[in-house]
């Protein structure tokens, strides 16, 4: 018989080890790493056991190496030889049996790259052997066709080629507490990351373990090939245990399980680790479980991370492990506060209580929250499973995930409301026209009327609620319904707890982690002019502070400090929602500039020479009852101050606008900032603003980061022990 020919109908005959489980596999095997050049085995040794190739190539070869050899077959990832006389295959090769082919010269197999074989004692194939073969995708039973590979789901043709540097971005997720299922959340989180961005996504847990690999990586259990498991070793190289194991799931993104323990993995290790993941996908997320304390090894994964979550339960020891992790990074890092950030994990009808207040205290503000969030009472914090697990299909558990995913793969949109008293009613409209098109908003930021509108928008109620709550001030005299008026008007003529009451009775007492939609408030602090943000505690009395306009309402005070409108700071917070890590930010600007109050004014005049009444305005000359009993009226006190405080928002809200990507400017022409009468009007010029941008508003919406298939790597990652 030929030789090439015998050794390839060899290799058919052990095809059934690609289709076997790997869990029985490694019952069976074990691996051997050999580096290139290496002589993997000769004579015997090729008869007594069967070479799987889990990464690397190997050459069958007659003579020595180095002495004229030549090569007889060539063999990839995912292909088996070896082991003669199996029960069920040929008859050993040809004359002169393993040590001397059809020419009489002795045989060998050659590893020509790293390599990495798991080896199976003949004795142990028939164990192994099913009982009936089912051919393969390729209709004979091999997963692989002749010098073809599959690396990271992605079929390369020819051989190896070298690891793209990628723009990637490494995420550790830092659990501090054991009772949250850290396995759990970090499973949905890649996988909605996976399904926003459509790029390469690994996440990386680290699970020592005695036995074989202790998850299938999204297979069903006991049916992950070793076809399947193969792709780890070519990125592990064999530098891992047995356990470590990398797979892509059935939901798109990579799990690599590596055999070690984080709190003994060294610095070195680490780095390599980030080095090589990052080489080779676009997102890498690291589950990181501190049951106690952060140990050294989060520390030095949150220093090499580009963005650092720390989640937490609400409780006072989790807010001493934020503020002890926060100790530790701080002084070493240079990227800044923005980076890391505590997200607070609630259970199912958990209330927040005054813990938000606390760890913004004692820490920094919380960032996000997630809501209905399982806990696990021991284990550490890991909960079995592939994650779709009753817990995890709740609705508002996996949209909060989602949300971070979203933030981490660069997707967050953000929508800035300005001030502008009335004329902010517009913001309905472009809330209405973002909802009808199916645009998402991650993130609202307001000031004075945008914070208003947001909070309540933020808390559930759609635009056309909002447009119906804001229709009950049509009328000449609704207004005066949010009029409280102080004496004696030593900080103020107005109060400012009517427009409180009238919110509370739409959001009621509701906090900020009670809002479907996070929310950024903006107010001016009094005492030192800088711009505060309110992310924890009640919502209302954070609306409160940031509608109290200098010089008509009293000035708000709060845990000791003093608060004015947050039109005077910042009237379009656009960079506050940068600094929050939005990547694409949406601003509605209802402050109209000088040109266009210009425009009004001399429009007002014309119309009023066309239609003036002599007798009218002699009557107004002689009793101007308008000029002296309304405060509001032009020229009067109430219209100086927000005129004044106007003029100093168009400056600040046009810079504001040159940070967004999108800026919507409602038809906005009259300054008559009190003209609560008409919501209507105004709502419809948001909505023929954002209408006029639509094509806009959903290239931003949609638009996603390139798409990168990973390739195979040159170089083996370096060791964690």
């Amino acid at each position: 018989m030929n030789f090439e020919r015998a050794v390839g109908e060899k290799q058919r005959g052990l095809e059934f080890l690609t289709r076997t489980p790997m869990e029985r596999l490694l019952v069976y095997g074990r691996t051997c790493h050999f580096p290139k050049g290496t002589v993997i085995g000769s004579g015997d040794e090729l008869s007594e056991a069967a070479y799987f190739i889990l990464s690397g190539s190997c050459e069958l070869r007659r003579g020595l190496p180095g002495a004229g050899e030549a090569t007889i077959e060539a063999f990839g990832v995912g292909t088996v030889f070896g082991a003669l006389d199996v029960p069920g295959g040929i008859e050993g090769w040809t004359g002169g049996g393993v040590e001397r082919g059809e020419a009489g010269a002795p045989v060998c197999a050659v590893a020509t790259a790293d390599s990495v074989l798991l080896r199976i004692e003949r004795k142990n194939l028939e164990k192994l052997r099913p009982q009936q073969d089912h051919p393969g995708p390729n209709g004979n039973g091999n997963h692989f066709q002749h010098g073809e590979s599959r690396v990271w789901g992605v079929e390369t043709r020819g051989g190896a080629v070298g690891p793209r540097r990628l723009g990637s971005r490494v995420v550790t997720l830092a659990f501090l507490s054991k009772h949250l299922p850290a396995g759990l959340i970090s499973r949905q989180l890649a996988s909605s990351l996976r399904a926003e961005t459509a790029s390469s996504v690994v996440l990386v847990r680290f699970e020592p373990s005695e036995g074989g690999s202790a998850y299938v990586g999204g297979y069903a259990e006991g049916k992950a090939t070793a076809v399947d498991w193969a792709p780890s070793e070519v990125v592990l190289q064999g530098q891992f245990g047995m356990a470590s194991s990398l797979f892509r799931t059935e939901a798109g993104f990579h799990l690599l399980t590596l055999n070690a323990r984080l709190e003994t993995t060294s610095p070195q290790s680490i780095a390599s680790l980030v080095d090589q993941l990052s080489r080779q996908f676009r997102h890498v997320l690291i589950e990181a479980v501190a049951d106690e304390t952060p140990t050294d090894s989060v520390t030095e994964l949150l220093l090499r991370s580009d963005l650092g979550y720390l989640l937490l339960e609400a409780t006072t020891e989790d807010v001493y492990r934020v503020d002890l992790a926060l100790r530790e990074v701080r002084p070493r890092s240079a990227k800044g506060e923005g980076w890391i950030k505590p997200i607070v994990c609630l259970a199912e009808g958990e209330q927040i209580a005054g813990f938000d207040l606390l760890i913004q205290r004692v820490a920094k503000p919380v960032h996000l929250f997630v809501h209905n969030c399982p806990k696990v009472e021991s284990g550490g914090g890991r909960v079995p499973g592939d994650g779709a697990s009753e817990a995890g299909s709740h609705g508002r558990f996996r949209a909060d995930v989602r949300r971070l995913a979203r933030e981490v793969g660069g997707r967050w949109v953000g929508l800035a409301l300005s001030s502008g008293a009335a004329k902010g009613f517009s913001h309905i409209g472009v809330i209405q026209v973002l909802e009808e098109n199916g645009i998402e908003v991650d993130v609202v930021a307001g000031a004075s009327i945008g914070a208003y509108i947001g909070s309540v928008w933020s808390h559930g109620h759609d635009g056309t609620e909002c447009e119906k709550l804001a229709r009950e001030l049509e009328g000449r005299w609704r207004l005066w319904s949010l009029i409280d008026p102080v004496f004696p008007p030593r900080q103020g003529f107005v109060r400012g707890m009517a427009t409180k009451r009238r919110l509370m009775r739409t959001i009621g007492t509701a906090r900020f982690a009670d809002l479907v939609r996070p929310m950024r408030i903006v107010a001016g602090n009094l005492a030192t002019l800088e711009r505060a943000t309110f992310a924890s505690g009640e919502v209302a009395t954070a609306v409160h502070a940031s509608v109290a306009v200098p010089g008509i309402c009293v000035p708000v005070t709060i845990d000791g400090e003093t608060y004015i409108d947050g039109g005077v700071v910042d009237p379009l917070p656009v960079d506050l929602l940068r600094d929050m890590g939005v990547a694409r930010v949406i601003a509605v600007n209802a402050i109209p500039s000088p040109d266009r109050v210009r425009y009004a004014l001399q429009a007002e005049k014309e119309l009023k020479r066309l239609n003036e009444n002599r007798t009218r305005e002699l009557l107004r000359k002689v009793l101007p009852l308008e000029q002296q009993l309304n405060f509001f009226a032009r020229g009067n006190l109430f219209e100086i101050v927000v005129r004044s405080v106007h003029g100093a928002q168009v400056g600040l809200a046009e810079a504001s606008s040159r940070l967004a990507d999108v800026v919507l400017r409602p038809n906005l022409f009259d300054d008559r900032w009190l003209d609560c009468r008409n919501p209507g009007r105004f709502i419809a010029l948001g909505r023929e603003a954002a209408e006029r941008h639509l094509e806009e508003l959903k290239a931003l919406a949609a638009g996603k980061e390139p798409h990168h298939e990973m390739e195979r790597p040159s170089e083996p990652m370096a060791s964690i022990a």
